[in-house]
């Protein structure tokens, strides 16, 4: 049975994740601003509320693998942020709350998970097709869609310089999943997948794709609106 940390269980695809990886058997950090109730009740998953835009949380995490576990075999980066504005709307502080979530937040917690790694280790970060040099773009994203497109090269430079020390990073760029965020962005649109869906996917590629996979980014993508 695996340590798995994974941001952004309030809702949607994270906290499916959650979940399962849970039912499994497996020892679930879940991290998220809000904890739901069938998060906290269940007998293994421990939950931290923790705002990834705010770096000094992050300690907490640190502190729970000490006291706690010692070792992390997966990390999931879930957690995101999402702005639907016109561009010249966009303030400074908007461009860099997005960021500090999708970008400096998986920054930070990579720097604090790392050296609780070991060889067979693998770091998974959610991104977006939005962030995929060439595919398709949308008015109003381009916040959210650059920041997804930095995670990714993040991701390709850590896999390289970790590579040694035999963890893995690997990105998946979602396509269409219908959750309350692509409602957010896409009001009305019925996505094919439903968040479990993709959940499903995203747990068994965590807990294997390492074996696979190294530095790569794999899109996974039925439906782009």
């Amino acid at each position: 049975m695996k340590n798995i940390i994974i941001t952004g269980t309030s809702r949607g695809i994270g906290y499916e994740m959650a979940l399962q990886f849970a039912n499994e058997g497996h020892q679930v950090l879940a991290l998220s601003r809000r904890i739901p109730e069938a998060l906290k009740q269940h007998k293994n998953i421990s939950c931290l509320s923790i705002d990834i835009a705010a770096a000094t949380n992050l300690e907490e995490v640190s502190n729970f693998i000490d006291t706690t576990w010692n070792k992390v075999d997966v990390l999931l980066h879930n957690a995101g942020a999402l702005l639907l504005k016109p561009f010249e709307e966009i303030t400074a502080t908007d461009f860099e709350y997005i960021y500090k979530v999708n970008v400096f937040g998986v920054a930070a917690l990579n720097r604090i998970v790392l050296p609780y790694m070991e060889s067979g280790s693998h770091v998974v970060t959610i991104s977006s097709m939005g962030g995929i040099q060439g595919s398709m773009k949308f008015a109003g994203l381009s916040a959210y869609s650059s920041s997804k497109g930095a995670v990714i090269t993040l991701s390709e430079l850590l896999a390289e310089e970790y590579k040694e020390k035999g963890i893995a990073f690997n990105v998946l760029a979602l396509g269409a999943v219908n959750t309350e965020m692509l409602q957010e962005a896409f009001p009305g649109y019925d996505a094919p997948l439903s968040a479990k869906d993709m959940a499903d996917y995203i747990c068994n590629f965590s807990l294997t794709g390492n074996k696979f996979y190294n530095g790569k980014v794999l899109q996974v993508s039925s439906s782009t609106p």
